[in-house]
């Protein structure tokens, strides 16, 4: 078997001991922490470090406030995903891999990692008065993941009408990004249904999707995804400058790192 740097030239073996030295400088400085995800692990293989459900993550520095103000990271898009891949110190880690809600909770842990607990929101009083208020990162909670998941981190869902046997996965950031916008249900559907009645042969699962699958059972299927999805509670409570306590929700965005 060959290794890594068989398949790198010198400049990126350079590059990579560089990495590799830098990261466990930042490492040595600061203690890891673990995060663990909303969705405990479970959404995904058993072959993947993710599967765990937790991940080590060292604390922000002022080099990787560079990784949130790169101009070309923000207009790609990948800007959270080059945090990660800098402050996730867990071998094997694969942002790619990562459900939507597992990567705010990785996002949220190094804002608060970073910049502390205390996220200022906008928001009515009880008077409808516009106030100021401070949501407690630390203090956001998951919802429960209740859902059985077999060794590659499927679910198994049964049909009502026809008592057709399927398992599906959580799809991940990517997968869901990558999905066009004319072609949402079916190949939201495609991506997600994994096996058919015991067959993971895609040729099968094409045609029960296109020939049997009827569309009001494909949307009680696409309501049961999402409902029984992993995730971080919205609601919560936040603090007035005054001390009063104010329900709020919680909606994570590209500003987290606000301070």
């Amino acid at each position: 078997m060959s290794k890594v740097t068989d398949r790198l030239d010198n400049k990126q073996i350079v590059e990579l001991a560089k990495k590799q030295y830098e990261q466990q400088k930042r490492t040595n400085k600061f203690p890891a922490n673990i995060v663990k995800f909303p969705s405990a692990g479970k959404v995904y293989s058993e072959s993947s470090v993710l599967r765990s459900g937790e991940l080590e993550m060292r604390h922000m520095t002022a080099y990787d406030e560079d990784i949130l103000t790169n101009s070309t990271y923000i207009n790609s898009g990948v800007v959270f995903d080059k945090l990660l891949e800098s402050l996730v110190i867990t071998p094997g880690f694969d942002v790619s891999e990562l459900i939507y809600a597992d990567k705010e909770s990785l996002i949220i842990s190094a804002r608060i990692l970073g910049y502390g607990n205390d996220y200022v929101v906008a928001l009515n009083d009880s008077k409808d008065t516009p106030i100021k208020a401070i949501i407690d990162l630390s203090k956001l909670k998951y919802k429960d993941f209740l859902l059985k998941t077999d060794e590659h981190g499927f679910i198994e869902y049964v049909v009502e009408s026809t008592k057709d046997t399927i398992k599906y996965k959580i799809l991940s950031e990517t997968e869901i990004t990558s999905i066009d916008k004319d072609q949402l249900v079916s190949r939201y559907l495609e991506l997600s249904v994994q096996e058919i009645n015991g067959s993971a042969d895609k040729n099968d699962i094409t045609e029960f999707l296109q020939y049997s699958l009827r569309a009001i059972e494909g949307r009680k299927l696409r309501n049961y995804i999402t409902e029984n999805m992993p995730g971080i509670e919205t609601k919560t409570t936040a603090m007035g400058e005054d001390g009063s306590s104010h329900p709020a929700v919680f909606q994570f965005s590209g500003d987290i790192f606000r301070v």
